[in-house]
């Protein structure tokens, strides 16, 4: 059956292990090694909407964001945070607020120190701090944070990197018998320019647990290489600092989504990383929580993190013309989506369930067979029965119309006997085979692919 833990992670095939880190308190969500990798998302409002901008902010700690960054570049956005953190608390929405700033945030943390005091975070770009006074406006916003006891994310975005150490690092290079290419260069600026400010950060009494790096590009290969190279430089620098993790302006739809699925997975993989966010451009009108499933999927596809039932199903094949596998697939996903929030306060642990929803005899049994609990419905032109597996034992065959709620039936009582008070939790079912470990998944193969 399945333990929900990657291969890579359980047999040490990779050499996996986190990235030690200190812990980092963000509004009360602990980012750092010794807690789970943290997703988060950031608004698109005006923020000086203050209804706009709580109504999307609630939409995305409902989809799972644990932490929210909205924009403060004016002041108008400014007097508005503290209403905005107040009418999400009087909803309920305990989601620690991110103030992105750029520019000119010094200004504005000095002009709105009740703006400064609700928020759970700054969020500096050295890059966008001032150009002539960069340092002195750098470590006024350091100020700040430290006055009001706020945590700091270094946000270095080679859109909008310290020119002035680029040129320098860029002319030193030339200099040298063997210069590196452009592209190494910059990836090195880029890390300076992150080591630097965080030691600036520091020599002006922010804690090293107060502070984040993240070092964002564009492009998947190279966001890979500067986060490997950062990670390594500060591990031999004795900086514990947590990693934020995110490919900046990933872009719409498919590309956005594999782009940055692509780019954090082999960070993750190597145990760099302690939140992630993925920065997709919708569509007009778009539903912004994608943002926050995508991220989720990512850490539930590598096994890091459990957060909801899915599915995962194949693309069909001749053996299963018929449409009824995926129905039930759909169906058996909606109900445990459906369940769910009832399940974790009544079972706990149910989010470690691993059910299957196969489509023909080709994989069907023995995959089946892999899950806590999972049915194998008959192919094209195969017998019309379904079989079903429970802790990898044949347990009963359902056939007719009725047997999608049979299912349903036999999947609650699973639950119940697994989950419920003295149930077998995670020691034995009463087959006397282990239970796994895995997330609730619905896996739906229809071929021999």
């Amino acid at each position: 059956m399945r333990t929900g833990i990657p291969g890579w992670l359980e047999t040490g095939v990779s050499n996996w292990k986190r990235r030690q880190t200190v812990t980092v308190d963000i509004g009360g969500v602990k980012v750092g090694s010794e807690h789970p990798v943290v997703v988060q998302s950031m608004t698109n409002t005006d923020t000086a909407d203050v209804e706009k901008s709580v109504t999307q902010v609630e939409a995305l700690a409902a989809a799972g964001s644990e932490i929210v960054r909205v924009t403060v570049n004016n002041h108008e956005a400014a007097r508005a945070v503290p209403e905005i953190v107040a009418r999400l608390r009087n909803r309920g929405v305990t989601t620690p607020i991110v103030g992105d700033f750029h520019y000119n945030g010094h200004l504005l943390l000095r002009d709105h120190p009740e703006c400064a005091r609700t928020l759970g975070k700054y969020r500096i770009n050295p890059g966008n701090v001032g150009t002539k006074r960069r340092d002195e406006n750098f470590q006024q916003i350091v100020a700040i944070a430290v006055e009001n006891d706020k945590p700091v994310r270094i946000g270095v975005n080679w859109g909008s990197l310290d020119q002035d150490l680029l040129t320098d690092m860029m002319d030193r290079n030339a200099a040298q018998p063997k210069p590196l290419d452009a592209p190494a260069v910059l990836r090195a600026a880029i890390i300076e320019s992150a080591v630097r400010s965080a030691e600036l950060a520091e020599r002006t009494g922010l804690r090293p647990d107060q502070i984040l790096l993240s070092a964002k590009v564009s492009e998947v290969s190279e966001l890979v290489a500067v986060y490997q190279q950062l990670a390594a430089r500060l591990d031999a620098s004795g900086l514990l600092y947590p990693l934020h993790l995110g490919l900046t302006e990933a872009g719409m739809g498919a590309k956005g989504i594999v782009a940055s699925s692509v780019a954090l997975a082999p960070l993750l993989i190597a145990g760099i990383g302690d939140t992630i966010r993925i920065s997709l451009t919708p569509e007009p009108g778009g539903d912004r929580t994608l943002e926050v499933q995508v991220g989720q999927q990512i850490l539930q596809s590598l096994g890091i993190r459990s957060f909801e039932p899915q599915v995962t199903s194949c693309p069909g094949c001749g053996r299963t013309t018929s449409t009824f596998f995926q129905e039930m697939a759909q169906d058996i996903q909606a109900y445990l989506r459906q369940q769910l929030p009832v399940w974790r306060e009544r079972y706990p642990g149910v989010e470690d369930l691993s059910v299957a929803v196969m489509g023909c005899v080709v994989n069907g049994p023995g995959e089946s067979r892999h899950s806590d609990i999972g049915i194998s419905l008959p192919g094209t032109f195969e017998e019309p029965k379904a079989p079903v597996y429970v802790d990898g034992e044949h347990y009963t065959t359902l056939k007719g119309e009725g047997l999608v709620e049979e299912f349903k039936g036999i999947l609650e009582a699973y639950v119940e006997r697994r989950y419920g008070v003295g149930g077998a939790g995670r020691a034995e079912a009463s087959t006397g085979v282990p239970l796994g470990a895995g997330e609730p998944a619905v896996t739906v193969p229809g071929g021999g692919g």
